[in-house]
């Protein structure tokens, strides 16, 4: 039985959405009088398309991941984990517009380098540490930069899909169809292993243009790959809960529910070891990061790390929980606002500072993407069969048991 978006769904996609703008043009014009509103409202626009962006290439990843490891388990629920993939365009066309935005504005003091007064000498607000930086940090490279990984993850992206749906009509080239997946994965994991780290420098660590981690985009990646396994597990969980994909046991959900908990730990990981070295180095120009999230944002800053370390340990840590829908669907929720909040920090913390808080603006604009990511992914879903065809591993997945 293939999926058809609901009329529910589509209202209540719909409904978001609608919200999200009203939220947003409230915090809009409670900003008119701050003098910060350009800075406000780029800032959470690149936090949320950044954030709904990394969730769909993390899915593709982990696609990716599983064509070159010929895993077998996954493929009766592959289309669920290409349907959240689907929202890649639509993610790549909301990043590329907060870029151009941000150029325009000479970064709108998100990006300083971007802001010519502060990079050359003589400039009203010129830096000398953030101008050693220039040969890296300039528009002409970042573009260039950018439109390389947009360009890359698009066309590998198209190549998964179109060979998905020829594997479908051509029984006669499933076997090469899926050897040729298993070379492209591979060759996605090669690309993704640079970018996913330098995308990360360029869009979100350059924000705090004096400070540099060499574990942050393992730390950023991280987040995005747990963020769109809970998604894969909501989405898996929906359509059973709806009477799709009816050959989905325990198993397939014990095993997403493992990369749930497997990913926050990595993720938990991460933080605890860039804060941690650079608290002990105690070296000024490291320090700087944290002082201003620790000062201005602890409670939300430790409360994001808690939520996203606690909850998965201390509730998915059995095996009955992993393939318990109702407990997986709560913590899930949990995990995914923690990560939102996560690069919430990471984007506001570094470009208001003391300033940034969560107001009417932040949930509206949070919502309003929700509602468009999930009718884009639902829409995606709907596309093609819901179960693939042809692949060689399918029997192993029906009959999958742990």
């Amino acid at each position: 039985m293939d999926y058809q978006v609901s009329n529910k769904a589509k209202i209540w996609t719909t409904i978001l959405m609608v919200v999200g703008i009203v939220f947003t043009g409230i915090g809009i014009i409670a900003a008119m009088g701050d003098g910060n509103l350009g800075q406000k409202f780029m800032g959470n626009l690149l936090s949320n398309s950044f954030f709904f962006f990394s969730i769909a290439i993390s899915a593709m990843f982990f696609l990716a991941l599983q064509y070159a490891t010929e895993a077998g388990w996954f493929v009766y629920i592959k289309r669920v984990i290409e349907a959240i993939t689907g929202y890649l365009p639509v993610g790549m066309g909301l990043l590329l517009i907060t870029f151009i935005t941000l150029s325009f504005m000479n970064g709108a003091h998100i990006y300083m380098w971007m802001d010519p007064e502060v990079m050359k000498e003589g400039g009203s607000h010129y830096d000398e540490l953030s101008s050693m930086k220039g040969a890296y940090l300039n528009q002409p490279f970042f573009w260039v930069r950018t439109l390389s990984y947009l360009a890359i993850y698009y066309i590998m992206w198209n190549g998964f899909m179109k060979r998905s749906v020829l594997q479908d009509e051509n029984p006669a080239d499933a076997i090469d169809i899926h050897f040729k997946n298993y070379r492209r994965g591979a060759l996605f994991l090669v690309f993704f292993a640079v970018f996913s780290s330098t995308s990360s420098w360029d869009w979100l660590m350059s924000i705090d243009i004096h400070w540099f981690s060499t574990l942050f985009g393992w730390y950023v990646f991280a987040g995005s790959w747990t963020s769109a396994m809970v998604v894969i597990i909501m989405l898996l969980l929906y359509l059973k809960k709806l009477g799709y994909l009816p050959k989905v046991n325990e198993s397939h959900i014990h095993d997403i529910g493992k990369w749930v908990f497997a990913t926050s730990f990595l993720w938990a990981y991460l933080w605890f070891s860039q804060y941690m070295l650079i608290w002990y180095a105690n070296i000024p120009e490291e320090t700087t990061y944290y002082l201003m999230r620790v000062e201005h944002y602890k409670l939300l800053y430790f409360g994001m790390f808690v939520i996203n370390f606690a909850f998965p340990m201390l509730i998915l840590m059995s095996r009955d929980a992993k393939r318990h829908a109702g407990i997986l669907t709560f913590v899930g929720l949990v995990i995914l606002a923690g990560h939102w909040l996560d690069v919430w920090i990471m984007v506001m913390g570094g470009s208001m500072g003391p300033t940034a808080s969560i107001g009417a603006m932040e949930i509206g604009m949070a919502v309003l993407f929700l509602g468009l990511f999930v009718r884009v992914v639902l829409v995606k879903l709907s596309q093609s069969p819901l179960v693939a065809k042809n692949h060689p591993f399918m029997d192993e997945s029906l009959h999958h048991e742990i």
